[in-house]
């Protein structure tokens, strides 16, 4: 691990807020060169701090209204069960994330849907006919702000 001085940390923040800034951008709006601020970013891409970049979609906009997490408990456990549910799970398209958890739930879903009803033609055809699925428990997301991490 490399220890991350204030520099490292101001450019970290502002690629997660636009990993779009080019490392001129970045090094004037803190001070230094365009090669001193590429350095560090090869330096933290190079260490595994930084990988790849995203592009955040509007889902809304593309007619995606509604966003809902579910728990979903496996009525049977055991690695063959797992692995078919993490696969069948994953070839759902409007199932954006699958998440692995210790809890009450094994697995925590971010579903995105059209609407309600588009959500309930999901979960009724698509999730709750997966291998192994149980229980199931949805939350429907209201409102949703980005905080800072760690880091910021």
């Amino acid at each position: 691990m490399i220890t991350l001085d204030g520099f490292d940390r101001r450019l970290l923040a502002a690629l997660e807020e636009d990993a779009t800034q080019s490392a001129g951008q970045l090094g004037r709006r803190f001070g230094h060169s365009q090669p001193a601020t590429w350095r560090r970013i090869k330096r933290l891409q190079d260490a595994g701090i930084l990988s790849g970049q995203r592009l955040s979609l509007n889902l809304e906009a593309l007619g995606f209204g509604v966003t809902v997490f579910l728990g979903v408990k496996l009525a049977t456990k055991g690695r063959v069960s797992l692995e078919d549910f993490e696969r069948a799970v994953s070839a759902i398209p409007e199932v954006q994330t699958v998440q692995h958890v210790l809890g009450m739930y094994d697995y925590r879903l971010r579903v995105v849907a059209r609407d309600l009803s588009d959500f309930e033609r999901i979960l009724r055809r698509r999730i709750m006919t997966l291998p192994g699925v149980g229980d199931v428990e949805a939350n429907v997301l209201l409102s949703e702000e980005r905080r800072p991490g760690p880091l910021g």
